[in-house]
């Protein structure tokens, strides 16, 4: 027929065909339930960041998330990721509480963000987790920034008070004075010193003495300002008392050369509540015209001499606390120098006869002086004797 061409499909074909139809509706019903089971678990709810007025020991809470029915036996978990707003790095918790607490810089904003893990036994060994929810917090600057102090600097002075000194603002008014505020754990609420070190009847510093339970925990302090004229920023500071620790220099300092060659060099550890172990020392060795330092964690060392016939033999010595007992430290200072008594070269010999020989001699001046004023007086006797001759002449004449 000319008004179209109709062609006939063989078995084989139509055998074909059916097979792709099947395999068409199959995909479509796997695709579809498979939307249908997917696992979904929201976030944790109201999720917010809260000062509780402890100088940046901050609460990060939360609610749990609206779980469906076939869910609420499951264990669910927490991925927290916090940081200071101007860190390259998160820190990440996981927990299964609804708070948790840290300290933080309030100089800078701070961040957070956390989602919902279900537990791989609800959901068949996969890893199912919620979006992130976010929160922020910082503090309202008040006052220009050349009016918060400068130089901030606290030392841990041998484990037993803490100082603490600054500078007054750029362009503060003269009115301006400055009060501090510390926190640890441990503590119910902040307190203010009770101790400041003063400048023109100004507050540049403060002393802080029986810290107790304060090591190893997160100490907090702020520095507030008042001025009649404008408003102070606040400073804030945190860091751990073991990290900033400069203890006393070492003491009863000894040196000895044993068989011509070998320095020993020993030291007392400084008086204190620091344990001995944790002391390292840095010792500078003199010896004559040239020194070299070494270090230890013993307080005694022994070394090789340079020069066998060096005359000048001393050594001073520093310590610090060790990373077994704190992050970081403070290096005391120098310790006197001790030097070497025992050279016997040529010198030292010459130095050592002359006294002596001295003395013996002012001995042998002295036995003489003593002798001399022992003998009878040669006058007296003579005028006896012509006392004698004069009375046996007059006989005579007679």
């Amino acid at each position: 027929m000319k008004s179209g061409t109709f062609s006939t499909l063989n078995f084989g074909e139509m055998a074909l065909m059916a097979v792709n139809t099947r395999c068409l509706c199959l995909f479509l019903l796997c695709t579809i339930t498979g939307h249908s089971l997917e696992i979904k678990v929201n976030p944790p709810q109201d999720f917010e960041i809260l000062d509780p007025g402890l100088l940046g020991y901050l609460y990060l809470q939360w609610k749990p998330p609206v779980v469906m029915d076939n869910f609420k036996e499951c264990k669910l978990e927490y991925e927290l990721k916090y940081r200071n707003v101007d860190s390259d790095s998160w820190k990440t918790i996981i927990t299964r509480n609804l708070i948790y607490k840290d300290g933080f810089d309030l100089n800078k904003g701070i961040e957070g963000k956390i989602r919902t893990h279900l537990s791989e036994h609800c959901t068949n060994g996969s890893e199912v987790q919620s979006p992130w929810t976010e929160a922020s917090y910082g503090i309202a600057d008040e006052g220009s920034l050349g009016t918060k102090i400068q130089d901030m600097k606290c030392i841990y002075y041998n484990w037993q008070y803490l100082v603490c000194s600054w500078k007054p603002g750029k362009t503060v008014h003269s009115d301006t004075n400055y009060t501090m505020f510390f926190w640890y754990e441990g503590l119910d609420h902040a307190l203010q010193c009770a101790d400041y070190l003063q400048d023109n009847e100004k507050n540049v510093g403060c002393k802080l003495s029986n810290l107790d339970s304060s090591d190893y925990k997160d100490f907090f302090i702020r520095v507030n300002g008042s001025s009649k004229l404008e408003p102070i920023r606040s400073s804030y500071m945190v860091f751990q008392l073991q990290n900033i620790v400069k203890p006393l220099p070492p003491e009863f300092l000894h040196i000895s050369v044993e068989n011509s060659i070998d320095i020993r060099m020993k030291w007392s550890t400084p008086g204190g509540p620091i344990p001995p172990s944790c002391y390292t020392y840095e010792i500078v060795v003199r010896e004559d015209d040239i020194s070299w330092e070494s270090a230890t964690d013993k307080n005694d060392m022994k070394l090789k001499r340079r020069a066998n016939e060096s005359e000048d033999l001393c050594f001073f010595v520093r310590c610090k606390i060790n990373i077994y007992c704190a992050d970081d430290g403070i290096w005391s200072e120098w310790s006197e120098e001790e030097c070497w008594e025992g050279y016997t070269g040529p010198d030292s010999k010459i130095i050592f006869i002359v006294p002596v020989c001295l003395f013996f001699i002012f001995l042998l001046l002295l036995l003489c002086l003593i002798v001399e004023k022992e003998d009878p007086e040669p006058t007296l006797s003579l005028h006896v004797d012509l006392n004698k001759e004069m009375y046996a002449y007059e006989e005579t004449l007679c």
